[in-house]
């Protein structure tokens, strides 16, 4: 039986992939994903959990959508609105302030 395919943060995969590199050398593709992770994940591992916890609890935000927040950390309306660009429904401007003032509370 295989595993569910389970959503990670960049700053997960940096943990997990820096872990594998002290234990064994990575494929190059682990190297390029790595290397990906340490140059974009912003935050430690327990302030994403945290940032993703806090963006979980707002109605219109799924579980992909607050790791994607998570690991873009947009910094206005714009960025948050191409987060959702694919879907069916627009977050009214109240809902994209919210998101923009959570992950402000996490950058700064």
């Amino acid at each position: 039986m295989t595993e569910e395919p389970k959503t990670v943060s960049l700053t997960e995969v940096k943990k997990i992939l820096t872990k594998e590199e002290k234990e064994r050398e990575l494929s190059y593709e682990k190297k390029l994903a790595l290397q990906h992770a340490r140059d974009f994940a912003k935050l430690t591992t327990t302030k994403t959990k945290q940032l993703i916890s806090e963006l979980k609890k707002l109605e219109r935000v799924s579980e992909y959508h607050a790791y994607k927040i998570a690991d873009v950390l947009p910094e206005g309306p714009n960025d948050v609105r191409a987060i959702f660009a694919k879907e069916r429904f627009n977050l009214e401007p109240k809902e994209i302030s919210e998101i923009v003032d959570i992950v402000k509370k996490y950058i700064e």
